[in-house]
Formats: structure tokens, C-alpha cells, sequence
């Protein structure tokens, strides 16, 4: 086997799934760029991160990160971009020339991007299931573009937050976009999605599921029975994914 020049990966726990390690295997030999490597750093614990991913410093060129350790992450890095900072999340590494770790947030780029291609900009508000951190993500991005949200979570834990339990017909006539950030719905467990009451969807709704395995979620496919726009997430990754490399290679 060839030597390997530059090695890049994704940080993650479970993530044997992942999009990134195919994505970019494939851009690299489009690219013609033999020396080059993408693996999966899965990590039990964010505490390996130094003793797992730390050794490869001298071959690597870039990280991204994905669940759990969007956040967690924050505390290895010696610097953190000004957007990622905003966000409070990372999920993506740069490694400075010396050495130096900086953070970014490309998932913000990637969701704005994405969700323009589906959004017909004249929806109601929006519900954000999930508050790890992609939702702080997309959080960002609809503070940016001037469209009220509420998080939903299993519990209440803040103001701008509701418990599932609180979602009636009046809360699903007021929030006309749907964006699911949690896990919920992911392969295996393709059945299950998130406990919303589906018989309120109309036409004048947008689903947006961050999951992109599989194409078509439990959730997803309850907004098209009922007429809505949907969306998964499979365009987002790309684009930041192709966000990431922008970066690993300015």
C-alpha cells in the first residue's frame, strides 16, 4: 500500500454509518489524490480523543466532528471561530500550521443552504426536536433568516424550550416548519419517529429531518402522507462537508 500523506476523519461514537468517510473517499480519487485517507475515529468517550486521534497530528489535516461531541469537543481546541462560538458547537477541525487546533460550525452553512432549496419563505414558525448540538446549528440559522422557534424536548428545561406533551393542534398551526435533530428515526430503528401528533400536518407544513439513513424517514413519510414539503438531511451533508474542505484547505 501507498504511503499515506495526509489522513482526515470523522470524530464520532458508533458512526460506522457515516456519510463522511464514503463522501470523501470518493472525492479523493475524483480528485486524483492517492495519498490521501479518510477513516472514522469512533470514540467511546471524548476523553480519547487525545489518546486516539492526537497521535495521528502529524499526518492529519482535518476533523469532522458528528454525535455526541459537538459540544464536548469544544474544550480540546486551542481556538474556535467566531460563528462556532456563536453556535457553541464544532463539527469541523482545522490543524494550523503549528499544529494549533481551531474549531468551526460548517453544519449552519450546510442547513441554511439546504433548507432554502425546500423553504417557500412564507411558513409560520418553527419546531426544533432535539437540543444537541446540530439543533444549536440550525438554531442559528433560523434566528439569521427571522423565523421564530421553540426547541422540543423530552422536558422542559429553559423558555424557548416545550415537552412533546405540550404539541396540540394549536402549537402545529403555529409552527409550520418541523425540523427533526434528533436520532430518532436513524437505521436501524427505522420505525420509530418522533412523537408528535401527525394528524394536525397539512400542505402548509415543512419537514426537515437532519437523518439522511434512511432517504425517507417514519417521520418524514407521515409530512408526505399529509401533503407537506419534505426534506432529509443527505443535501446538508454535503454541503458541509464540501464547507469542511474549503476550510481544511484556505
Amino acid at each position: 500500500m501507498s504511503k499515506i500523506e495526509k489522513r482526515f476523519g470523522l470524530l464520532g461514537k458508533d458512526i460506522s454509518y457515516s456519510f463522511s468517510k464514503k463522501y470523501f473517499t470518493e472525492k479523493f480519487a475524483a480528485l486524483g489524490l492517492k495519498h490521501y485517507e479518510y477513516v472514522n475515529y469512533d470514540l467511546r468517550k471524548i476523553e480519547d480523543f487525545k489518546s486516539k486521534v492526537m497521535k495521528d497530528l502529524d499526518i492529519l489535516g482535518g476533523l469532522n466532528v458528528t454525535i455526541p461531541y459537538k459540544e464536548s469537543i469544544i474544550p480540546f481546541l486551542d481556538e474556535i471561530d467566531e460563528e462556532a462560538r456563536s453556535i457553541a458547537a464544532v463539527n469541523t477541525i482545522k490543524i494550523l500550521d503549528d499544529k494549533r487546533l481551531k474549531g468551526f460550525n460548517t453544519d449552519a452553512y450546510g442547513f441554511e443552504t439546504s433548507l432554502k432549496s425546500c423553504w417557500r419563505g412564507n411558513e409560520k414558525g418553527a419546531l426544533i426536536l432535539g437540543t444537541g448540538g446540530a439543533s444549536k446549528a440550525v438554531a442559528h440559522v433560523l434566528r439569521k433568516l427571522g423565523i421564530s422557534f421553540l426547541f422540543v424536548s423530552r422536558s422542559k428545561r429553559s423558555e424557548d424550550m416545550i415537552s412533546y406533551q405540550d404539541i396540540d393542534s394549536m402549537m402545529m398551526q403555529e409552527h409550520e416548519i418541523i425540523i427533526n435533530c434528533s436520532p430518532v428515526g436513524t437505521f436501524p430503528e427505522i420505525d420509530a419517529k418522533p412523537d408528535l401528533p401527525y394528524e394536525f400536518l397539512t400542505s402548509k407544513h415543512l419537514l426537515y429531518d437532519l437523518i439522511y439513513n434512511p432517504e425517507k424517514t417514519a417521520f418524514l413519510k407521515m409530512g408526505e402522507k399529509a401533503g407537506a414539503i419534505i426534506s432529509n438531511g443527505s443535501s446538508m451533508l454535503a454541503f458541509q462537508a464540501d464547507r469542511s474542505w474549503a476550510i481544511w484547505n484556505s
